[in-house]
């Protein structure tokens, strides 16, 4: 079989702040054959990324393709006139970014933007343009094909919205679609129907493929070959299957190790009281939108009549789908918005609603930690400028104590102290999360409410935060209160599990029994939807039909 893609001794240089230009690339050499698919994994920073972009001959703002070759179907992507190129893009290879929602714009219909690069290039008539639209939309499995694409980017789900963008990529017939972590913002149970949707696809149009990940399960799901990347240099090539059951190099060991957390038991030494809760959540209702009157109900209800307990020293994970309310109700108990119905405890006496009610000591023993450290840490402060502001804030400390204070934070998060001096553009995501962290222990908690805090790191990355939270809970006696949608992780950290669906939660129980265990009908689909190491795990997964349409929300 011919190879679509050949790339040999591909080097990419980027310039440094001084000036200094380093490959960030270093050597990298791989092909594609027609149809196949080839997966790039490798932490944060490996150059996953980069070396996909190369495909479409594209570097980054700073970047450029100092050696080597990057053919296309026999033709140099890196050598071409930039008009060439561009005539190639979306009908020769195209590609699909992580966030969809970032490539459409919320101005103009689905269909509209769909069939946008066959009026580009012109390639066909808009009226055929649009049959090969709804056939692509049939395809992919989404619903409604037929007028789907009349709706607006804001009026369909992220896991639709992901599928959209992929029909986007291959309506102009490419030979090469480049999938650069398409599914690692969606939750489990969405993930399987568009990793399905993605599969099903090229196979049978015998599409090849780049599906640039650092989930190692979703790669053994869709991928024939992988290559193993760490600091911009090839560390392991091999049949997926084959890699996976005998990884040679270190390195490619080292990433499966972290792919399964190692499970979570509590320290010995904490003190636990359970007959005093640290945190108490009676009946919260909120939601957003104007409240009604005579209700008191906001008009979008996200949490409903959601209640549990927290006890000292102890963890306990909410896991659910997207939009099933649990960012919303994280937002409540720190007060962020108010709760419209029921009550929340803390240390034995009763919270404020809003945060701008509650006193300085409330603010202070219950922290929160967001999803994106880059939205949640101010681009224009220094480190130690984002670090002394708690310290000045709950402590009143005077310059000198913030100084050795900062110090002692940033080696309770394992950083070096030479990253005061930094802004947070320069540090990794991995870095940016510590810090994010770091913020949140200045204060002194109690209670940390961790949402998503691992969701956009590699896995390596987010496995060493993991093991971070377990020393720092170890150290000073914390407990978490951990949202996520990835259940291994909260396996590894949580000493209770409550699933929440459509803004309810329908059952709490022990890590140790999320599976086939699990009483209610939704837990148990939403526990057989975690990929695994296994190549034929999607293929031979058989879930109850009935099951997954009577939960469905994709």
């Amino acid at each position: 079989m011919a190879n679509i893609v050949e790339v040999r001794d591909l080097r990419v240089g980027a310039k440094t702040d001084s000036g200094r230009t380093v490959d960030i690339i270093r050597g990298v050499s791989f092909d594609i054959a027609e149809g196949e698919i080839v997966a790039l994994i490798g932490e944060s920073g490996s150059g996953k990324t980069t070396i996909a972009l190369t495909l479409m001959g594209y570097t980054r703002p700073g970047c450029r393709i100092a050696s080597g070759s990057v053919k296309l179907a026999g033709e140099d992507m890196a050598k071409l006139p930039e008009r060439k190129r561009t005539r190639k893009r979306g009908t020769e290879v195209s590609y699909v970014p992580q966030s969809a929602a970032a490539s459409f714009n919320p101005a103009h219909k689905i269909m509209d933007q769909v069939i946008e690069i066959t009026k580009i290039h012109d390639l066909m008539p808009a009226e055929e343009a649009r049959k090969k639209a709804v056939e692509l939309f049939r395809a992919l499995a989404l619903p409604n094909p037929e007028t789907i694409g009349d709706r607006y980017p804001h009026q369909v789900s992220g896991g639709q919205l992901q599928r959209l963008s992929a029909a986007m990529a291959l309506i102009g017939g490419p030979k090469l679609v480049i999938f650069d972590e398409p599914t690692t913002a969606l939750d489990v149970t969405t993930q399987i129907e568009v990793l399905r949707a993605f599969k099903s696809v090229m196979k049978k149009g015998g599409i090849g493929g780049v599906y640039v990940s650092h989930d190692l399960a979703v790669v053994a799901q869709i991928a024939d070959r992988i290559v193993v990347l760490r600091h911009g240099e090839v560390q392991e090539v091999g049949v997926t299957k084959e890699l996976l059951e005998n990884a040679r190099h270190p390195y490619t060991r080292q990433l499966l190790d972290a792919f399964e957390p190692v499970s979570y038991a509590a320290a010995k030494d904490i003190i636990v009281e359970p007959e005093k809760p640290l945190l108490v959540v009676r009946d919260v209702v909120a939601g957003y939108g104007a409240v009604d009157k005579t209700t008191g109900d906001p008009a979008m209800v996200a949490v409903k009549g959601v209640s549990f307990e927290l006890p000292r020293g102890k963890n306990l994970g909410i896991i659910g789908e997207s939009g099933c309310g649990k960012s919303t109700l994280a937002r409540v108990i720190s007060g962020i918005l108010p709760a419209a119905h029921g009550s929340i405890e803390f240390e034995g006496r009763k919270l404020a609603p809003d945060l701008r009610q509650r006193s300085r000591d409330d603010l202070r023993e219950l922290q929160i930690v967001f999803q994106f450290a880059d939205t949640a840490l101010n681009p224009a402060k220094s480190i130690e400028d984002i670090l002394e502001r708690p310290l000045s804030f709950y402590h009143d400390m005077n310059a000198h104590d913030r100084n050795a204070r900062v110090s002692e934070l940033l080696d309770m998060v394992k950083l070096p102290r030479t990253l005061r001096y930094r802004r947070p553009g320069e540090l990794s995501g991995g870095q940016k999360q510590r810090i994010n962290l770091a913020r949140a222990l200045a204060a002194n908690p109690k209670l940390i409410l961790c949402d998503e805090i691992t969701s956009a790191l590699d896995t390596v990355v987010a496995a060493a935060i993991i093991e971070l939270l377990k020393e720092l809970q170890r150290e000073l006696s914390l407990s978490y209160l951990f949202i996520s949608h990835d259940l291994s992780t909260v396996r590894a950290i949580c000493d209770e599990v409550a699933v929440m669906y459509n803004g309810e939660k329908i059952e709490q129980l022990s890590p140790d029994v999320m599976g086939s265990q699990a009483g209610h009908p939704y837990s148990r689909l939403l526990f057989s939807s975690v990929p695994k190491l296994d190549t034929g795990w999607l293929d031979s997964l058989e879930q109850d039909p009935e099951l997954v349409k009577a939960f469905s929300k994709r």
